[in-house]
């Protein structure tokens, strides 16, 4: 008898949810039966097969699924960053998203101006009633392409074609050796800088350099431009993307890439602001929201990778595990992070001005 009670109950709660399922997507449908106006601000172009155009791709998905009128606006500078933004939301935008560092003051500056407008600013810092910030713990999957290359490489020289040492990229290139270092002990990542996110010459004039000094086998990146991945295709040698997965475009070459899915960031956010319930607050989620992920490996990896990967990400998605936990030592051999110990957000975010072990700047 109390088994058919318990089962009826079962069966009641299920109906219940399903109402109240069904009552939130009525009301979510009758929200978006208009298309809402949404620009987007991007610092460089939208089919740059890279950091822009994961978030035009992205966005318009989230378009499809909550009818928004997708405003784009491409390789806007800094300085003209507040006109656009003044235009966009003189045609009639509701929703502001922009993608660069480069835009916080003017992004803060709307934002007071324009309180019924909401504001959402890929890597800014600055967050108010209708402005949020927000980024993603992409040091995570970083780690996680460095036990590809830690496994791939034949020479134990890994190359690293980076933009400029801040903090973002700082704990990337520590993340990434601390990945490649936890399989392979004996690997170097040596840094090559471009002092520039979306400068192409800058980033082959990186990558040849390193090159041309170190026996690399295997070839990461952070930066915007995708010239270091055609280089590695050219010379032979294998390569890690950033930013989006263009496995198709080197097919003898790529290995995989740190990616970004940031449909899953707007899709949640942005049906907040239809509903009136936007909170401006600053986000910086990690691998089990799924905004970041490891794109699927090509059969250019060695066998037995994609069992240590996933073996980790399990780790990092359970909470079992992340990136910084000590010990671990600086590449002066300096112990930073004492056993059991785990780096703040604030030096991760703030404070990143050291390398660990493994890693050779130049």
């Amino acid at each position: 008898m109390k088994k058919i009670i318990i089962i009826a109950i079962a069966f009641i709660i299920a109906i219940v949810a399903g109402i109240i399922f069904i009552s939130a997507y009525e009301e979510d449908t009758e929200i978006t039966k208009d298309a809402t106006p949404v620009g987007l601000i991007l610092v460089g172009p939208k089919d740059d097969k890279s950091w822009n155009q994961s978030h035009y791709d992205n966005l318009l998905k989230t378009a499809e699924e909550l009818n928004l009128s997708i405003n784009c606006r491409e390789s806007v500078s800094g300085d003209e960053v507040m006109g656009v933004i003044e235009e966009l939301i003189s045609g009639g935008c509701e929703i502001i998203v922009a993608d660069t560092f480069e835009y916080c003051d003017a992004m803060v500056e709307a934002a007071k101006k324009y309180p019924e407008i909401y504001f959402f600013h890929a890597t800014g810092i600055s967050y108010g009633k209708n402005l949020s910030t927000y980024f993603g713990r992409i040091y995570q999957i970083r780690y996680l392409t460095g036990i590809v290359a830690g496994l791939q490489t034949e020479t134990d020289e890994i190359g690293y074609v980076a933009a400029m040492p801040i903090s973002e990229v700082n704990r990337g290139i520590n993340a990434f050796t601390l990945g490649v270092k936890s399989v392979n002990p004996d690997a170097t990542v040596y840094v090559e800088w471009t002092d520039a996110w979306t400068d192409d010459e800058a980033a082959k004039n990186a990558t040849n350099a390193l090159l041309e000094k170190h026996n690399i086998d295997v070839l990461t990146m952070h930066v915007d431009s995708i010239a270091p991945l055609g280089i590695a295709e050219e010379k032979g040698i294998f390569s890690i993307g950033y930013n989006r997965d263009n496995s198709e475009y080197y097919p003898s070459s790529f290995l995989t890439a740190a990616v970004w899915n940031w449909e899953e960031f707007y899709t949640p956010h942005l049906l907040k602001c239809l509903q009136g319930k936007f909170e401006g607050t600053h986000h910086w989620d990690g691998a089990e929201t799924g905004i970041i992920a490891l794109a699927p490996l090509t059969e250019n990896v060695k066998d037995g990778t994609a069992e240590a990967v996933q073996e980790r990400l399990d780790m990092i998605l359970s909470g079992t595990f992340d990136v910084f936990y000590g010990p671990v030592y600086d590449n002066e051999g300096n112990l930073r992070i004492g056993e059991g110990e785990n780096i703040t957000d604030n030096v991760m975010l703030n404070e990143f001005d050291w390398y660990v072990e493994g890693v050779v700047t130049e």
